[in-house]
């Protein structure tokens, strides 16, 4: 959905969020590990969207600018998360990886901006251009993004399995 002015309107903003509201929470939940967390995300990010939705220029993808919204909420909520834990309470990977959600384990442990770009592109679905415009970056940076993410998810699986 994409204005034709600058600006978006409540409405549109609306059915963005009636639309893609599962999407939303089922991807944050992935990110932060937990459903509660997410819906606050979520619900706050879009609180925020109508708050400043006159400053979304119209020349991108509403959606797109949504979901750079809710990543950096869900970024906000991860560093106070970290600044709230004791130092040396993050499990080794090597600790991690025999648990059920060793996959899930594995891509928390990848740098931010791969992490971010596996769970726009595998959890929300969104396209390369889509993930691009919601983490300020070219496409072809998210191919690449999405190419190293995946080399060191099939490493730390190779070494699991040794």
């Amino acid at each position: 959905m994409k204005p034709t002015r600058a600006g978006a309107s409540a409405s549109e903003i609306e059915a963005v969020y009636r639309d893609g509201f599962a999407a939303f929470v089922r991807t944050a939940t992935a990110m932060l590990g937990d459903r509660e967390a997410a819906l606050d995300v979520v619900q706050d990010s879009f609180a925020l969207a109508l708050r400043k939705r006159r400053s979304f220029r119209g020349d991108g993808n509403l959606e797109a600018w949504l979901w750079r919204i809710v990543v950096n909420a869900v970024r906000d909520r991860r560093r106070a998360a970290r600044r709230a834990e004791p130092i040396g309470s993050e499990p080794d990977l090597a600790e991690v990886v025999d648990q059920p959600d060793d996959l899930r384990a594995l891509v928390l442990a990848l740098p931010e901006r791969q992490r971010l770009a596996v769970f726009l592109r595998y959890y929300a679905g969104l396209s390369y251009a889509q993930i691009a415009e919601a983490l300020g970056v070219r496409p072809g940076t998210v191919g690449a993004l999405l190419s190293n993410a995946h080399e060191a998810l099939r490493r730390q699986l190779e070494e699991a399995a040794r």
